[in-house]
């Protein structure tokens, strides 16, 4: 079973560890559904993408990169004007589907890629062969009017209803709808399926710290706008007995690094990344974090008190997460703009010896995703294309809204507060 999970990557790793996270669990699940062993690409514009670990039998396609600048999307490293760096991309595109011919193609976050990109290389694959194309999509997408902007930019309800025959939205509409918020058009929703948080599960690397002892951390995603939080964390004064991991991302410019060093308080250790983010997140005492995906996810996934220090800029997408997962109780927040090194050393120091009980959220999106592709692909594998049946209806469950195990269900396994230890 071939698969493509693509991501444009412009600002930061969000999409592409988050599909990442998704190549793993497809791996590891779907051959149990649908009874045909999984490979696939990953295609993504970070050329830093390479340094994580793939599962087997997967591959990259690095693509020229995009950045993103004051007036929109920029050639990130050639010197090429972006009327020919789209172009470029797109025939990398086209031919990456056609020569592999995938059964599934699952895009994050923009249906049609950078200015259009994806869409010829979509409408080609379908005509082509039996494939299945999904539209992932982080729970949420931006301030509803931006958002909005942005679904019109891509041609509106009517090309996205062509291209993809479902969205998945990896959240839980408890916590935010983005259909109810308006940033997903309504006329949508029949292609909806809200898989959880894609949070448990996620692969572990080296399982080993790089700080001895007791600690608390303060991480900052890509860190390619990190710099703010990471500067008032390395000046908070660390709480007796502890010490303090400044994770700065492998993204932050070297020129900030090496100032975030020589700023640094005893007891503080500052380092560009870390072999295995979730095992520093789940034995930190406490954790400080923007508001990114991936890195909430990854601190959902624990029981450490976090506070979510969202970006201000460019997207509103991090401080709507924040204000949602925090209105549920399962975290804190607080804006860059007041907070200072004495704030943050008190708030760690309130929550050393602390948990948060996270039971009630959805956080198994990453069995979900994998339960979902196998009702999309069971046509495909009982196919002639495939040989023989390998699957029967009744493994897959039925109607779109009468999932196997629904979101509330799930939810209703347990309780969301903060307690002492």
């Amino acid at each position: 079973m071939r698969i493509v999970l693509y991501s444009h990557d412009s600002v930061g790793l969000g999409h592409v560890r988050r599909n990442l996270a998704l190549a793993h669990a497809l791996t590891n699940q779907l051959p149990g559904l649908i009874g045909r062993p999984v490979t696939g690409i990953l295609i993504t514009g970070t050329a830093l993408a390479p340094a994580f670990l793939l599962p087997e039998g997967w591959d990259w396609v690095l693509l020229p990169g995009v950045a993103k600048g004051s007036s929109g999307y920029l050639p990130r490293n050639l010197a090429l004007p972006m009327q020919e760096l789209v172009p470029l991309r797109a025939r990398l595109l086209q031919a990456t589907l056609a020569g592999f011919s995938p059964h599934l193609v699952v895009v994050d976050r923009h249906a049609t890629g950078v200015h259009g990109e994806l869409e010829t290389a979509l409408r080609r694959a379908r005509t082509a062969g039996q494939v299945r194309v999904v539209l992932g999509l982080r729970e949420v997408l931006d301030a509803p009017a931006a958002a909005l902007a942005e679904w019109a930019r891509v041609g509106g309800p009517r090309v996205v209803k062509d291209l993809f025959d479902a969205i998945w939205v990896y959240g839980d509409p408890a916590v935010h709808d983005p259909v109810a918020a308006g940033e997903i058009p309504f006329t949508l929703r029949k292609l909806i399926r809200y898989t959880g948080y894609l949070a448990e599960g996620r692969p572990a690397a080296s399982g080993t710290s790089c700080m001895p002892g007791k600690y608390c951390m303060t991480t900052v995603g890509g860190g390619s706008d990190g710099y703010a939080l990471a500067s008032v964390a390395v000046a908070a004064p660390v709480p007796d007995g502890l010490g303090h991991l400044v994770v700065a991302g492998p993204q932050m410019p070297a020129e900030q690094l090496n100032d975030l060093r020589k700023q640094a308080r005893p007891g503080v250790k500052v380092v560009a990344a870390v072999d295995d983010l979730v095992f520093h997140i789940r034995h930190a005492s406490a954790v400080v974090a923007m508001g990114g995906y991936n890195t909430v996810c990854e601190i959902m996934s624990t029981a450490v008190p976090a506070l979510i220090v969202p970006r201000t800029q460019s997207r509103a997408e991090q401080r709507i997460r924040a204000a949602s997962l925090a209105a549920a109780g399962y975290l804190e927040q607080h804006e860059i703009g007041t907070l200072t090194p004495e704030i943050l050393a008190g708030w760690l120091a309130a929550r050393i010896g602390t948990t948060v009980d996270r039971r009630r959220a959805v956080l198994d999106g990453l069995i979900r995703v994998p339960q979902l592709a196998a009702e999309l692909l069971r046509p495909l594998a009982d196919s002639d294309q495939f040989g023989t049946e390998v699957a029967t209806s009744d493994q897959f469950g039925a109607d779109e809204f009468q999932q196997d195990e629904s979101i509330a269900t799930r939810r209703a396994k347990g309780g969301a507060s903060r307690v002492a230890v």
